[in-house]
């Protein structure tokens, strides 16, 4: 670009600057005449030439003048201002091309960093010495990249202002940012490398674990192959020593066989004609058991007899006398003999107890002081006595012979044994030994627990454990003989009736075997 500057300063030296134009015009071509006063007043002014133009024109034709010499003279300040412009525009053009060499200096560092970060990406799935080197350079070179990007743009920043300046900011933040990024990436890269590490030695030591199993799987392959082949012999032997044994009895011809048949044929006629001692033996110990078994049942009922006639004997002198079926499912009871017996058997000790016979050694069942009883599973196969004591004195009835079972309660437990769970109908007729007032109820005996409940609402529900307690009623109770007695825990009892004597029967027995596969025995308080 040219600088043109007009030559105003070598015009003013050489043509001076009139004051008046040369093209104003006067009135007169002489100055006027006047007379002045005593205080320098003009007396005489002259007269105006009508003929001459009036004083308001030549005053607009004099202005209108003055103002082209203004314009003509404000070359000068035109100039100067087309100096400054031009200097500022100088100025703003060399500040463009700053940018622009900066732009492109961060263009192509860019460019640079971003090739690095693609290469480093690249790079990153590899594991081993090699990869991990060539990324810690193209971090470093990365760093590098970073700082000399920022210290251009720092540059920048110092150098322009405005919006300019607002970018150049936005593009250190981003640099900063990428730094951050950066270093980022060093720390999983570090943290890869820890694991590739890892996985190196994991892999190393199941190799050689592998190594292991492999060699010793080996080893016992050919123990066993080495064993089968020598089966493999043995049998081979035996085949051919069966076989030289076959050969040898066919070349001996019918005879042997002949032989073998006349053998047997002797020995069934001497068995059929000649019996030996053995046999007599057997047939003397038959008859020898026969006759002891007849003396047994003989000997059996003649001591039924005995202690019927006993008790016979007993009972027209015992005071009391005891009712009812001797089986289960059934309630005995204590009554006095006599009618006309003034003994009060509600003022009497009462005491039950259970034994395997007459003569062996009873179980006191505790809580069973009542007159009246209902046997339980336990009692099958055993004698029950009540002791009475009245009036200082000691009386015992006991049963004719053991409690008979139930016929049909065996095959309903195998049955419901074959189910997870047992729901019973009942009734609770007390808890915690008062007496409770309620509909029916379902109680359910599963094989780790029992439950009470009615409907949604569970009343107790406890697994098979030491605290827990299950026997028949043994108080003075309605119907003992379908109530029994359930402690599911400590401080909480319940007396339940059920609608009959073998749905009771059954879940008394059918809860003592699930507990006893528990490793728990259900008895009563105290037992």
């Amino acid at each position: 670009m040219t600088k043109v500057c007009p030559e105003t300063g070598e015009r003013t030296l050489q043509e001076p600057v009139l004051t008046v134009s040369t093209d104003v015009s006067f009135a007169s071509n002489h100055f006027p005449t006047y007379k002045l006063g005593p205080d320098n007043e003009i007396v005489d002014e002259p007269k105006e030439d009508e003929k001459g133009p009036s004083v308001k024109e030549t005053v607009e034709e004099e202005s209108q003048l003055l103002s082209d010499q203004h314009k003509r003279l404000s070359v000068r300040d035109l100039a100067s201002k087309f100096d400054k412009k031009l200097a500022a525009a100088v100025s703003l053009a060399d500040e463009a091309k700053l940018k622009e060499v900066a732009s492109l200096e961060g263009h192509v560092m860019l460019k640079k960093l971003r090739d690095a970060l693609e290469y480093m990406r690249g790079r990153t799935d590899g594991q081993n010495k090699e990869d991990a080197k060539l990324k810690e350079v193209a971090s470093l070179e990365g760093h590098v990249m970073l700082k000399k990007l920022r210290d251009a743009l720092e540059y920048m920043r110092g150098r322009t202002d405005g919006q300019n300046k607002e970018d150049v900011e936005k593009a250190i933040s981003m640099v900063e940012a990428l730094a951050v990024k950066l270093t980022q990436n060093e720390g999983e890269l570090i943290q890869e490398k820890f694991e590739v590490k890892k996985l190196g030695n994991f892999l190393k030591q199941a190799s050689e674990d592998a190594k292991k199993l492999v060699n010793h799987e080996k080893s016992f392959a050919c123990a066993e192959i080495e064993s089968a082949r020598a089966v493999v012999l043995r049998l081979g032997e035996a085949f051919e020593e069966q076989k030289r044994i076959s050969e040898a009895s066919r070349a001996q011809g019918p005879d042997v066989e002949k032989l073998a048949e006349e053998v047997q044929e002797a020995r069934q006629i001497k068995r059929m004609h000649h019996p030996t001692k053995v046999m007599g033996m057997q047939h003397e110990l038959h008859g020898l058991r026969s006759r002891i078994q007849e003396k047994y049942m003989n000997s059996v009922r003649l001591h039924q007899e005995i202690a019927t006639i006993k008790r016979a004997e007993e009972s027209k002198s015992c005071p009391f006398v005891l009712e009812g079926t001797q089986s289960l499912g059934s309630c005995l009871k204590i009554r006095v003999s006599a009618p006309d017996n003034a003994i009060d058997l509600s003022n009497c000790s009462i005491q039950w107890y259970r034994a395997a016979c007459e003569t062996s050694r009873r179980e006191a069942i505790s809580g069973a002081n009542q007159a009246v009883y209902a046997p339980e599973p336990f009692d099958v196969g055993r004698i029950l006595q009540a002791d009475i004591l009245s009036n200082g004195q000691k009386v015992t009835v006991t049963t004719d012979g053991p409690i008979d079972p139930d016929a049909g309660l065996q095959s309903r437990i195998e049955s419901l044994m074959k189910k997870s769970n047992s729901d019973f109908s009942v009734v609770i007729s007390q808890m915690n030994g008062q007496d409770y007032a309620s509909r029916s109820h379902v109680l359910t005996i599963g094989k780790t627990r029992i439950k009470l409940s009615r409907g949604w609402i569970t009343k107790a529900r406890e697994i098979y454990s030491t605290s827990m307690q299950l026997c028949g009623v043994r108080g003075n109770i309605k119907a003992p003989a379908k109530a029994l007695f359930w402690q599911p825990r400590k401080s909480l009892t319940f007396t339940l009736t059920f609608e009959s004597e073998q749905e009771r029967n059954t879940a008394i027995a059918l809860a003592r075997k699930y507990a006893f596969d528990c490793n728990v025995t259900l008895i009563g308080p105290d037992d």
